[in-house]
Parts: C-alpha cells; sequence; structure tokens
C-alpha cells in the first residue's frame, strides 16, 4: 500500500467511483458486561487497535482467506459498525472468524468485511446504538509522550457522539495513518505492537491540529453527525504538529 489517495478517500463525503462498488462494512463488537463495562478510553484504544490487527494480519494479505473481502471492503467506502455483547452473545460472536484484541479493561473482537445486507446473524442481531461509556475520575492527563512509533488520535472537541461512533471514528483514524505510511514506519510500529493513545483536543489544539496537514477523518454522515464533519486528527509515524514550548 503507498499513501491515500485523499482526492478518492473512503473517509469523505462527496461522490466517488467508491460509491459505485458493492459496499461492505468491517464489525467491531466490544464485550460489555454488565457488571463490569469497560473503561471509555480503554475501548477507544481497543477498537483502534483491533482494526490495525486485522489490516496487518496475514490472512487480510495476499492471498489470504480474508484478503478479497479486505479489498472489497476497501475499493468501496470504508464503514466500521461497532455492536456490544456480553454473557452468550458474547461467546456466540468469538466463536466466528475474527480477532479478540484485549487492552486494559476492555476487549474487541473484530471480523472480515460483510457485505452491508448480508451481516451473519451472530452480529445482526447485537445492539448497534445507544453504547456509552465512561472514564473513572482521575487527575488531568499528562501531555501524550512523543514516542516515535506511537500514534495519538485526537477526537473532535466540538462533537458529541456515542462512544460506539467514536469506537468507528478512532478505527478510521488509525487506518488512514496506516495508509498514509511507508512500509518502513509501518512495519515498526507493527513491530512494536502498535503503540496508540485516544484523546479528546481542546478548542486551541483541535484548530492547530486541523490546519497541520495531518491524516483527517470526515464522517460520510451515515449516523449521528452531519457528513463533512472532521471527526479525527491523528499523529503518527514521524508526523507530529508542531507545539509552542
Amino acid at each position: 500500500m503507498g499513501r491515500v489517495n485523499t482526492t478518492d478517500s473512503p473517509f469523505h463525503h462527496e461522490e466517488t467511483s467508491r460509491d459505485e462498488a458493492p459496499q461492505y462494512a468491517l464489525p467491531l463488537v466490544v464485550r460489555i458486561e454488565k457488571d463490569a463495562p469497560p473503561s471509555r478510553t480503554d475501548a477507544l484504544e481497543t477498537a483502534a487497535r483491533a482494526v490495525l490487527v486485522l489490516l496487518s494480519d496475514e490472512r487480510s494479505l495476499g492471498d489470504g482467506e480474508w484478503a478479497q473481502a479486505m479489498r472489497d471492503w476497501q475499493d468501496a467506502r470504508i464503514r466500521k459498525v461497532v455492536r456490544r455483547a456480553r454473557g452468550a452473545e458474547w461467546r456466540k460472536a468469538s466463536a466466528l472468524p475474527g480477532i479478540t484484541v484485549a487492552n486494559g479493561s476492555a476487549e474487541v473482537r473484530v471480523f472480515p468485511p460483510v457485505p452491508v445486507d448480508a451481516w451473519p446473524k451472530e452480529l445482526a442481531k447485537l445492539q448497534v446504538s445507544g453504547t456509552e461509556l465512561e472514564d473513572p475520575e482521575q487527575d488531568p492527563e499528562e501531555p501524550p509522550s512523543r514516542l516515535a512509533e506511537e500514534a495519538r488520535v485526537w477526537l473532535n472537541p466540538g462533537l458529541r457522539m456515542s462512544t460506539g461512533k467514536e469506537m468507528a471514528q478512532v478505527g478510521h483514524g488509525v487506518h488512514v495513518l496506516w495508509w498514509d505510511m511507508d512500509e518502513t514506519a509501518r512495519k515498526a510500529w507493527r513491530e512494536a505492537g502498535f503503540p496508540l493513545s485516544v484523546h479528546t483536543a481542546d478548542a486551541t489544539e483541535w484548530a492547530r491540529l486541523t490546519t497541520s496537514g495531518l491524516p483527517t477523518v470526515r464522517d460520510a454522515g451515515f449516523t449521528e453527525i452531519a457528513p463533512g464533519e472532521t471527526t479525527v486528527v491523528v499523529e503518527g509515524g514521524g508526523r507530529f504538529v508542531h507545539r509552542p514550548a
């Protein structure tokens, strides 16, 4: 993969040739047990990492068993749909081909792309709307580190999104960054275990980020927010916004 062609990005809302292709969605299922829900940040970071693990898995590449579905999905609009499960629902979903990624308090299972109108019944019946998670109260966070291999995913502070929607958006963000990287940077990131962090920017930081030329996600407007809104900006692959000392 080379750098993403931003004039035909699947994350833009304008009509392109991608709209004429068969449409697929990438299912992500977050485990939310009634008595032990994950924290919001853990869920966001785990969803982002799950997308990267799938993109780089040998089954998604070359002649792998998921490779054709991955190509079909990425040749059309790139949709990610987050559903939630617990108990028996989680166990049934976990029996389907996919990859479970765990981080902190969160578990997310990602599956190879499926046609938007032909979801497996075990996933189709899971709840998709209203997924809301919270972070425990904590001291103001330290400024994020700037490790060469780490990505920082920044959410738009002016948008109100459900946690499920945010999980899909941060997944889009790291996906765009993956496209934007060269093979050397991808290899280093993968070998480091895909270090990343997710933050909500403040207004000043957001203005700096959105004028920096870094990879961004603009939403197609299918759910919750208006089409064309910038939801996420991502730093990584050696590219970071300049901040005053």
